[in-house]
């Protein structure tokens, strides 16, 4: 059975034109932390989600009270922060990662994202 292309585009919607956007990675200090969804309200709720260490008063942007440095990455704002920030600094209360992201946050105490090797299976032979 032979399918055409125009057989699997609907009239409303075109495959071959859809994004996909991979979820960002959020480390400390270059230790995966999470992956960034859009269960996320913000930043700063899945960094505390994640029991990472974080100071925050106002948790929208007023105070200043959670400014974090960046690292690598960049981040976007849902809520554009009264504080003034410097070129590599974030708040993470209004804010989500744009991308994967770096902070120089300490992972200590944190959930952090390990690797699983699993180990070979030894057979016996018959």
């Amino acid at each position: 059975m032979r399918v055409s292309l125009p057989t699997l585009i609907s009239s409303k919607t075109v495959f071959s034109q859809a994004v996909f956007k991979k979820a960002p990675i959020v480390s400390l200090q270059g230790q995966p932390v999470l992956l960034y969804t859009s269960n996320h309200q913000s930043l700063l709720a899945a960094l505390e989600q994640k029991k990472v260490r974080i100071f925050s008063e106002c948790r929208n942007g007023f105070c200043g009270a959670c400014k974090t440095k960046i690292n690598r990455g960049s981040v976007v704002y849902h809520t554009e922060p009264l504080v003034e920030l410097e070129a590599d600094e974030c708040l993470p209360c209004c804010c989500h990662p744009d991308g994967d992201l770096d902070l120089e946050l300490s992972p200590q105490d944190a959930e952090v994202v390990t690797t699983y090797a699993p180990q070979p299976i030894a057979c016996a032979a018959e």
